[in-house]
């Protein structure tokens, strides 16, 4: 199932207290859940569900040290300190996912402690998000069909043009004396671009119409300054925005060269470039197995999933700590982060 499927593992240290410690090891997080894993021993310390969260918070530990900590509905109070690549990028992905399952419907976001459903239940679901993924497919197919009727018209046009031109080489190879080469010159009215058709192209290559657009964490290229943010799939292109809704960029379909889709939950997005550097970006988002298939659709010749993609359509699980951890690279600015509804605060640990 992909939400047992491991989106992030991350070294760092977790401060245990009981034996007033830190003890180095791997924090892994999917979709519904969250734990700690030593690295000497393998044993799990800490293993708990997004949903009993009540806070994140950026936190000094001894007010030197920088940490992430985390609140649970039973006032637990977690440490996590030395995280890699940086504390702002393992606390933005942590507190989206967070978000995501608050914002959820109940039953899904509490999956893991509630009964489980009913077989009709199930198949229930099964069959509206099916045919959720049929109507996003049918409206990019049927725009697909616009664009290829509008090519059509503009093959007719170039024919017509072809034509015309043969005429006028012919005149222009046609010896001086020749009494009837003046009246090749006049182009026929045929060849005049019709208004009709013009309009109607532009109506086909003007549409942008929203296929479906979801919350994301947004980092360019490799860089690990990441921010919160927006990924909207268009008929005619993808755009990124930021989280007040400013647009950062846009690929028009024909400049997307290349997508690679590292986990369900995480893509990267490429344009080429000759003299000059790519344009890349790189999205996680815990709504982004309902966009991945989409893109297959739309990028069917450039979209690529690697191993760990693969396991989006298979029902076999692999161990958190056989993940590697993210290839963000480390930042040596952190901007200070908040929970919901309150503001970072400088704490103690032990």
């Amino acid at each position: 199932m992909s939400r047992d499927i491991c989106v992030h593992t991350w070294p760092c240290s977790y401060y245990l207290e009981l034996e007033k410690r830190w003890i180095p090891g791997k924090l892994s997080l999917t979709p519904l859940s969250l734990k700690f894993m030593t690295d000497k021993t393998g044993e799990i310390l800490v293993n708990f569900p997004l949903s009993s969260i009540i806070e994140i918070k950026k936190e000094a530990s001894h007010f030197i040290f920088s940490s992430v900590t985390i609140l649970e509905k039973d006032h637990v109070k977690h440490w996590f300190s030395s995280l890699q690549p940086s504390r702002n990028v393992v606390f933005s992905i942590i507190e989206h996912f967070w978000r995501e399952l608050l914002l959820s419907q109940p039953g899904a976001a509490v999956e893991g402690s509630s009964s489980p459903a009913t077989k009709g239940k199930e198949l229930t679901c099964l069959m509206a998000c099916s045919q959720k993924r049929l109507e996003d497919t049918t409206r990019v197919l049927h725009h697909q069909g616009e664009q290829l009727d509008s090519v059509a018209r503009g093959l007719d046009k170039m024919e017509s043009d072809l034509g015309v031109a043969d005429r006028l080489l012919t005149e222009l190879e046609s010896p001086s004396w020749w009494p009837f080469s003046s009246r090749l010159w006049k182009v026929p009215s045929e060849t005049k671009p019709s208004a009709g058709a013009s309009v109607a192209s532009s109506k086909a290559f003007g549409k942008e119409g929203i296929v479906i657009r979801i919350p994301a964490v947004i980092s360019q290229r490799t860089e690990s300054r990441v921010k919160p943010g927006k990924f909207t799939v268009l008929v005619s292109g993808l755009e990124i925005h930021d989280s007040d809704s400013l647009l950062m960029h846009r690929f028009e379909r024909e400049d997307v060269d290349d997508i690679k889709v590292h986990t369900p939950y995480e893509v990267s997005i490429r344009q080429r470039f000759i003299g000059k550097p790519d344009i890349a970006y790189r999205l996680i988002s815990a709504k982004m197995p309902e966009v991945i298939p989409i893109l297959e659709v739309q990028f069917s010749k450039k979209i690529e999933l690697l191993e760990d993609a693969w396991m989006f359509g298979s029902t076999a699980t692999a161990s958190p700590a056989e993940k590697g951890y993210s290839v963000w690279l480390a930042d040596p600015e952190e901007t200070e982060g908040s929970c919901l509804g309150c503001r970072d605060g400088a704490g103690e640990a032990g």
